[in-house]
Order: structure tokens, then C-alpha cells, then sequence
């Protein structure tokens, strides 16, 4: 069986699993406990904050550990939420953990401006300038897309803001751009990042949000205090230290320059064939395709024993249409059509191409059964 939906969720490495039991089998201990082997787990925890910010190419600010992407999305935003006439920013193209608090907020009286995508998957960047002013609270605009793998400018985004709207956070969902490219938060100059383990090879239920300063944000979870009082609950050492493996071991260069070999293989696969299409996105990670006359889900699961694609964000997998595509401008016809593919660096290059001619035949056959 062949894995190509890397972005709904990635295999653990080995090594981060063996480092998981140990923190939950052997280093085990509570870090907010006042002895000396709970203090020593807490040492450990600040230990990966600081990867996790060299990582992201930053040397200020504060990492808070999360239950994963929702959760740090949602407090990202909610967090940054304050009473009065204060307005909110995001695009049509957000994961559905940032789309529907932005619906949520827009139904508790709040105003909130959803602006469109562009035919390449980007956000509307001249939308984004008309509607900042000095009553911008919270710009939300994801890196890469979890859908078409397109890539926002947020330096272009950045520059609006801080020209338009100087006093109002950005938050950016890093979930499908973190290990995968290359990018700089120093650069950047983003105030609030969002990170999964399970997208890069680590555990699923914990994640982190980047924060600038922690004097934007407030909490969400009310309870003992930890996090420095940003994020109550016990902390997920076990995921936190399998996490951080999971990052040690990944090589961004490398693994990307991989990934565009993966990619073109699989094009070259495909191509040629009458019917089906594909997005020309940044991010070589996802490919958003079409297959003319045949229902995508019904390839999806026809070529499922085989090998295994999405239907776009498994947050979203169960409900009609397609949100990020419609946005785009695709038709009913061709949103039904679509499937999602999505590498990890570490498949081989013949599986890839294997896929390719597999859902190419796969296509062909129902295609003709259809006709």
C-alpha cells in the first residue's frame, strides 16, 4: 500500500515512538511536581521551546505546547479577541480550525472579513489592503495550503499591515510549511505561528503556538497555570519529547529537494492524459487534481487497497463540496471530481510512479464504466 495523503497525517518516525515510550514509560514524571526528577522533565521542555525557535529561525518570544493545530489556532485567535469595535481578518482558504472561530466570531456580533482566494489558491492580496484599517485586531492567513499546497506572501501581507493596520497581530497556521520550507520567522516578522507534530513525523494530540509577545494574548483553558498560565493542563511530555525528535531528524533542504523529484515523477505519470488536471502550486508537498467525468471519491476509494489520497482536509473530509476550491473559481463538476495527493520525503521514487499509473488506469477504467 502507498501513502499519498501527507498532509492529512504522517507516519511516526521509529525513533520518535522509541522516545515517546521513554517519556511515557520511564521518564514519566509530572513537570509541575517540585522534585527533583519532575524538575529535570521541566528543564526538558524548555530545552525544546528553544529548538522549536531555532527552528523557526527566531530568537525572541515564547513557544506554548497545545493539544495540536486546532487547539493553537483557536487560541491564537480567541486568545487575541478583546471587547469593542475591533475587526478581524482571514482568508476563504483556512483550515476549518481557523474558518469556523471566524464564523463563530462573526455570529457573536464581531466584525469579520472573509476574503477570497485567487484561481492560483493565494489569498487576495489587494482585498486583504482594501479592507485594514486602524480597527484591525487579528490578520489570520495560513503559510501553505492544506488543499492546493499554495503558498501565502506574508511578507506582502506583513507590509499591508504594518502600513495599514500597525497595531494588529498576524497569525499565521505554519501546519503544512514547518520542516517542509525553508523560511525565517525573524524574516517574517509574524506574531503568532501554529505548529502539528503529526504532520512532520511525530505523535498526533500535541502541537505549539509561537508567540511574539505574550502580552497580545490571553488564555483560553482555565486550570492549574501551566504554560506560564497561556495553556492549563498537564503537559503531553511523552508527545512534546517525540515531537521534538521528530524535528531533529528532519533535514528541510534535503527532504524538500526530495519531494520536487516525487512531485515531477508523479506528474510525468499522469500526464498526457485526457481529463485530468492539476493545480500549479508553490508548495511541491500537495497536488490538487481533477479527473473529468469520474467522482473523486469514488477513485479515492477504488484505488484505496493500492494506494491511498485524500479528498482534501480530513477535518472536512465527511461534508458536501469543497470551500478552498469553490473560492478558487472551480465548478460543482469539477470540486466532485477532486482528489488530493500529498508526499512525505521519505517514499520511493517507483512507488510514486507506480501511484500515478495506477490512478491513471484506475481513471480510465470508470471513465468508461460511467460512459
Amino acid at each position: 500500500m502507498i501513502y499519498l495523503d501527507n498532509a492529512a497525517t504522517t507516519k511516526m518516525f521509529e525513533e520518535s515512538a522509541s522516545v515517546y515510550k521513554e517519556y511515557a514509560c520511564t521518564n514519566f514524571f509530572n513537570p509541575s511536581a517540585g522534585y527533583g526528577k519532575a524538575v529535570e522533565i521541566s528543564k526538558k521542555l524548555d530545552e525544546v521551546r528553544e529548538l522549536l525557535k531555532k527552528r523557526l529561525s527566531v530568537d525572541k518570544g515564547d513557544i506554548i505546547f497545545t493539544g495540536g493545530a486546532t487547539e493553537s489556532n483557536n487560541l491564537a485567535i480567541r486568545g487575541s479577541v478583546r471587547s469593542g469595535k475591533w475587526e478581524y481578518v482571514f482568508s476563504e482558504g483556512e483550515h476549518p480550525s481557523v474558518y469556523n472561530v471566524a464564523k463563530a466570531l462573526e455570529q457573536e456580533g464581531h466584525i469579520v472579513h472573509i476574503i477570497p482566494l485567487g484561481k492560483n489558491g493565494q489569498v487576495d492580496y489587494d482585498e486583504i489592503e482594501k479592507v485594514l484599517n486602524d480597527k484591525t485586531r487579528l490578520i489570520s492567513v495560513m503559510h501553505v495550503s492544506n488543499e492546493t499546497g499554495a503558498i501565502n506572501d506574508i511578507k506582502r501581507i506583513k507590509a499591508h499591515r504594518d502600513r495599514l493596520s500597525p497595531k494588529a497581530l498576524l497569525h499565521v497556521d505554519g501546519v503544512q510549511a514547518f520542516c517542509k520550507i525553508p523560511f525565517s520567522l525573524n524574516d517574517l516578522g509574524i506574531d503568532l505561528y501554529t505548529i502539528s507534530a503529526h504532520k512532520f513525523h511525530g505523535p498526533k494530540g500535541v502541537g505549539a503556538l509561537y508567540v511574539k509577545n505574550k502580552q497580545g494574548l490571553k488564555n483560553i483553558i482555565f486550570g492549574g497555570g501551566q504554560e506560564g498560565g497561556y495553556r492549563s493542563g498537564t503537559e503531553n511530555v511523552a508527545g512534546i519529547m517525540a515531537m521534538a525528535k521528530s524535528c531533529e531528524m528532519i533535514d528541510t533542504e534535503k527532504n524538500l529537494e526530495k519531494v520536487k523529484r516525487l512531485n515531477s515523477i508523479f506528474k510525468h505519470a499522469i500526464s498526457g492524459v485526457d481529463g485530468i488536471e492539476y493545480i500549479e502550486a508553490g508548495s511541491p508537498y500537495i497536488i490538487s487534481l481533477s479527473f473529468a467525468g469520474v467522482n473523486g471519491e469514488t477513485l479515492m476509494r477504488d484505488v484505496q487497497d493500492e494506494v491511498i489520497v485524500g479528498m482534501g482536509s480530513a477535518c472536512s473530509a465527511k461534508k458536501a463540496g469543497n470551500r478552498v476550491l469553490q473560492s478558487m473559481g472551480y465548478s460543482a463538476e469539477k470540486i466532485k471530481s477532486s482528489i488530493r495527493v500529498s508526499f512525505n520525503a521519505y517514499l520511493d521514487e517507483e512507488d510514486v510512479a507506480y501511484a500515478g499509473e495506477m490512478l491513471v488506469k484506475k481513471y480510465l477504467d470508470l471513465r468508461e464504466r460511467v460512459r
